[in-house]
């Protein structure tokens, strides 16, 4: 929810101070009077969060200068994300680190990015923007780390609309899986880490995106569709015998691969154990969970051991890499509803497992914020650095409100 103009007068010191931080790098005076302008703006109770729309609700608002500074001024975001991200990762206290895709449906093909698509938020294939972003979450707040635009590969060689939205020469269509791996690098050379990373099945039936997190030591709790690909963990694989001629063969699995959904399925109802993992408005959150060790199998599947192999045998041993898989079968449903696969430390509870596998809700939760509230969408320019400075204006309202809410002195709705 939005604030009232009251409200926004109440809070005007503390939006000062929180702004000369945030936006310390931007190096005009004017500019960050823009800054502190535009999320007033986008805080204000109020209709769709245009330039126009806001100036109008602004008793200091000037649209041809708020238009000005979001679309066509030269401050640099990054370093205004950063110092977000800082400030707010250690009073969120993060249980984890949330991978997530956020669209926004669009007219026309002008604006930067567009692309016929799948839309998230209508549920099918449109017109749309893509970005994909990385959510420092607990069970009480959760703050942006940083944004990636996804750029569809019609966009590499179109000329004509790369030169109107002012993209980058360097900036190249990659795939959004490798963008959120990069969002997690950038992130690391400011020493900044995830306690876990958390990802729907759109990044985690990945087995590269899953690979990029064990090579970075990442724990992770990802989703996974029904139908992946799996081995139980007991599984070997066999080297047959060598006729002495010839290569020597390699080393594999006989059986054949069963899917997540048929492995459960032979083991049975009767296995599942009740779980309650947090207390939510209406009560306790709990659920029916089986808990087991697999190998996730398919020709995608990286195999972290394979170099190693090769250095000290000469040859591949086969072995697949190990992960956990945890399903969930509510107590009325004919069949289980969710799969992810897991890689955490071994005396993990089942319990903060399953926690960990929910606490994605946080950042749906405050998206709709974003999104409803604070216009994260609303946004009618059309150049790369417009896009990239909205959605940092709009990161920067909702990182003031989230710390309003954790040590409010005036109230602000939740």
């Amino acid at each position: 929810m939005g604030v009232d103009m009251g409200q926004v007068r109440g809070l005007r010191a503390e939006l000062a101070g929180f702004v000369a931080d945030v936006f310390a790098s931007v190096p005009r005076q004017d500019q960050r009077e823009k800054g502190e302008c535009y999320l007033g703006g986008l805080m204000l109770d109020g209709g769709r969060k245009s330039v126009e729309a806001m100036a109008s609700r602004l008793p200091d608002g000037n649209g041809q200068n708020l238009q000005q500074f979001v679309s066509a001024s030269t401050w640099d975001p990054v370093p205004v994300r950063r110092r977000i991200a800082e400030r707010l990762l250690s009073r969120v206290e993060p249980l984890a680190w949330a991978i997530d895709d956020v669209s926004s449906p669009k007219d026309g093909r002008m604006s930067v990015a567009v692309a016929h698509q799948y839309c998230g938020a209508l549920g099918k294939q449109a017109n749309c923007q893509v970005a994909v972003s990385v959510h420092a979450v607990s069970d009480i707040a959760s703050c942006p780390i940083g944004w990636r635009l996804f750029l569809p590969d019609e966009w590499d060689t179109d000329a004509y609309r790369r030169a109107r939205t002012r993209i980058p020469d360097a900036v190249r269509h990659r795939e959004k899986w490798r963008l959120a791996l990069d969002v997690l690098d950038e992130a690391a050379t400011r020493r900044m880490r995830p306690p876990a990373v958390v990802a729907d099945a759109g990044h985690g039936n990945n087995a590269l995106f899953r690979a990029g997190l064990a090579d970075r030591g990442l724990p992770f709790v990802v989703a996974i569709r029904s139908g992946t690909a799996v081995r139980p963990a007991a599984a070997t694989p066999l080297t047959p015998v060598w006729a002495g001629t010839g290569c020597r063969p390699a080393a594999g699995y006989r059986e054949p691969v069963v899917s997540a959904a048929d492995l459960v399925g032979g083991i049975g109802r009767a296995a599942f154990s009740e779980v309650t993992w947090r207390r939510g408005s209406r009560g306790a959150m709990r659920s029916r969970f089986l808990r087991l060790r697999v190998r996730p199998a398919g020709k995608a599947v990286r195999r972290p051991t394979r170099e190693a192999a090769l250095a000290e045998r000469g040859s591949w041993d086969g072995v697949l890499p190990e992960a956990g898989l945890l399903v969930e079968w509510p107590e009325r449903a004919e069949h289980p509803t969710d799969y992810r696969l897991f890689d955490l430390p071994g005396r993990t509870s089942t319990t903060e497992v399953v926690r960990l596998a929910k606490i994605r809700w946080r950042i749906e939760h405050d998206y709709r914020e974003m999104k409803h509230a604070l216009g994260l969408d609303h946004f009618e320019g059309r150049s790369w650095a417009g896009w990239h400075h909205h959605v940092t204006l709009v990161t920067a309202a909702h990182a003031f409100l989230t710390e309003q809410r954790l040590s409010p002195k005036v109230p602000v709705p939740a």
